[in-house]
């Protein structure tokens, strides 16, 4: 595998791969001094149409997400990784990591886990198939 990756993309949604997948990131990013950049993203269609239209409830979420995402950031920092920064997407976690992610971003690779977080999860599993198929960079789906 190529070693000479500069940003190192992963996303994360609690699911048990999605961790196995943020922690070999962090190896990964340690291996080739790589900058890490965390994303997830808030799926508005897991919201009910009432909490959608809510300002103060998308506000609201996207905070908890954004503070939830900062313990991965400290995670990766506290294991040794030099630069890291987290962000947070909103839309469909598939599309919205390889449309507008991806080329804000521009990492050469993207980690992701294989499956996803059953219920109302934030998850990308079911979008790992996308992702593969239609990222412009390399994907490692971690299983």
């Amino acid at each position: 595998m190529n070693d000479d990756f500069k940003r190192i993309l992963v996303g994360v949604d609690d699911s048990g791969d999605a961790l196995l997948a943020f922690n070999y990131a962090i190896k990964r990013a340690k291996i080739s001094n790589a900058e890490l950049v965390i994303v997830s993203v808030l799926e508005s269609n897991e919201m009910s149409v009432y909490q959608a239209l809510s300002k103060d409830y998308i506000h609201g979420e996207r905070e908890e997400l954004e503070q939830h995402i900062l313990k991965y950031q400290k995670q990766a920092q506290d294991a040794g990784v030099k630069k890291v920064r987290s962000i947070v997407a909103e839309g469909n976690a598939g599309e919205t990591i390889v449309k507008d992610v991806i080329p804000h971003i521009e990492p050469d690779l993207l980690i992701i886990g294989s499956c996803a977080k059953k219920g109302l999860a934030r998850r990308f599993g079911s979008q790992a198939a996308y992702m593969a198929k239609y990222s412009p960079i390399s994907v490692l789906v971690i299983r």
